[in-house]
This record gives C-alpha cells, structure tokens and sequence, in this order.
C-alpha cells in the first residue's frame, strides 16, 4: 500500500462515518419526536441546536485545549528545534506558520489544534523534545501539521460537540420520561415507547463509538500525511516506538483532550484486547509502525 492509496482509503472510510454520525443525530431527535411531538419539527431542532453548539466549539477550542493542557508559548531562543522544525514543515506544507507551545511533562507527545491553518497551533511536550531526535521529532510534527492541513481539528470538534449535544438531550429526556408522567399530548403507544427506550440507551453508545472511529481513521491518515510530507516513514515510526514505550502519560490530559494528541497520553506500551481498543481514542501504536513501516 502507498502513501497515497492510505491517505485516499482513510478520506473515504472518515467521510463515511462522519455521514453515518450525521443520520444516527437526525435520526436520534426523529424518534424523540415521534413520542413528544412533530417528528419533523424535532428533527430541525435537533439540527440546530447542533449548529449553534459548534459555533462556539468553532471559535474557541483552541484557547479551551492549550488552558486545560497548561501549555505555554514556546520562544524560539528556548526551543529552537521545535522551532525550526516546525516553520521548516510548514513552509513545505504550504500552510502558514503556526504557533508554538510546549508542555512541562516528561512524557513525550504532541497534539495540534486551531479550526483552520490560519489559526493553527502545534504543542509538544518537554519530554518530547529531550527523547527525539531531530528526524523523529519532524516526524511528529509532520504529523500534527497534516491534522491542521486536513482540517482534522475542525471534524474532531463539531463530532465532540455532537455526542456532547446528544448526552445533554438524553439526560433531559430521561428526567422527562420518569418525571413528566402527566404530560397528556405524549403518544404512549407500547411500541413508540419501547422505540424511544432504545434509542435513549443505544444512541449515546453508538455517537462515541463512532467518535472514536473518526478520531482513529484521523490518526491514520495524518500518518500517511505525515509521511508524505517528510519523505521518510521511518523517521515517524521510530518517534512512535519511543512514545509507546515509555511508561507514563501526560499529566495534563484528559478524556476531553485525548483525542487530540499525537499518541494515546494515558496508557504507555500495553497490547490492548480489542474490546478496549474499541473505546480507544487511538488505533493501536504496534498497527500503526506496520503501516508505517511498509510505506
């Protein structure tokens, strides 16, 4: 398999789950809908309280992820590496400049961020650039440029914000379903009820899963991107190796941030069942060096 064949195998297989996203959302607030009310009427409004959801997702995620994770603005006469390194990739990527930040944490990792390559941001960790080697280190953010390139940032946060929106809405209507007994205009049809019980449970199972999926098909491709862009794969799988063996995670992340970082900030080096790496946020690191080494 080629750089380019893996890159246009993982455009498909995320455009499909993200449609697939899309449908179970609509599809979610429809069966809402056929027991509250108009289902067409909630079917919109499901809609748009997505829409309005992502805007401010949109706007300030950025400045949300680099908060949370304690990451601060990296100067050039400090981090010159990740400095050069990453205005050097950037020239090449045809994207403009990004900024820069660093996290005080052994562990090494990396994540990008920003909704646009406008507004794009690259954050390594300490750790990171102490273990990496200048090759290994263009790896990585070869690879967090391809998720700003890509626009992955942007997919990642709207498909956040629309399981987020779907866990609010079924909160609500579990606490409406057990506690507005007396509402009389509920369609309490046995089967109706019986369909929205199981959308209210199986809804919020399969919107993670395939957040997880489109995070993991992300990671893929970014890859292949990755590689593509520095002409040398192996640089990226050796980078990978010496990530996935080293013990401890990032201190800093969190559920709401894994997803970003370049690999899994939580769980160092075990060889997962596939049933856990199911509700992994990353494909599993030893898959990865395959692909990565038979480029």
């Amino acid at each position: 398999m080629t750089i380019y064949s893996e890159i246009a195998h993982n455009r498909m297989k995320t455009y499909l789950i993200f449609g697939l996203f899309l449908l179970l959302f609509t599809g979610f607030f429809y069966a809402i809908g056929l027991s509250y009310g108009d289902a067409n009427v909630y079917a919109l409004m499901g809609f748009v309280i997505a829409f309005a959801s992502s805007v401010g997702s949109y706007f300030y995620s950025d400045k949300i992820v680099l908060t949370t994770t304690h990451a601060r603005l990296a100067k050039k006469e400090e981090f010159f590496d990740l400095y050069t390194v990453t205005e050097n990739l950037a020239i090449a990527s045809g994207i403009p400049m990004p900024k820069v930040y660093v996290i005080d944490d052994l562990s090494p990792n990396a994540f990008a961020t920003g909704r646009n390559p406008k507004h794009g941001v690259v954050c390594a960790t300490t750790g990171l650039l102490q273990m990496m080697s200048r090759t290994e280190l263009e790896g990585v953010i070869a690879h967090e440029l391809s998720h700003i390139r890509n626009y992955d940032i942007l997919v990642s946060t709207i498909t956040a914000v629309l399981v987020g929106t779907i866990g609010l809405t079924v909160d609500w209507i579990m606490r409406s379903f057990w506690w507005g007994g007396g509402n009389k205009d509920r369609n309490k049809s046995p089967i109706t009820l019986v369909l929205l019980i199981a959308a209210l449970i199986i809804t919020p199972i399969v919107a993670t899963l395939i957040q997880l999926a489109v995070s993991r098909r992300r990671e893929y491709l970014a890859d292949a991107s990755g590689a593509l862009l520095t002409r040398y794969p192996l640089g990226l799988a050796n980078a990978l190796e010496k990530i996935n063996a080293y013990p401890r995670g990032v201190r800093s992340a969190s559920s709401s941030t894994a997803h970003l970082f370049f690999a899994n900030p939580f769980r160092k080096g075990e060889r997962a069942s596939w049933f856990t790496n199911l509700f992994s946020t990353h494909p599993p690191a030893e898959k990865r060096i395959e692909i990565l080494r038979n480029m």
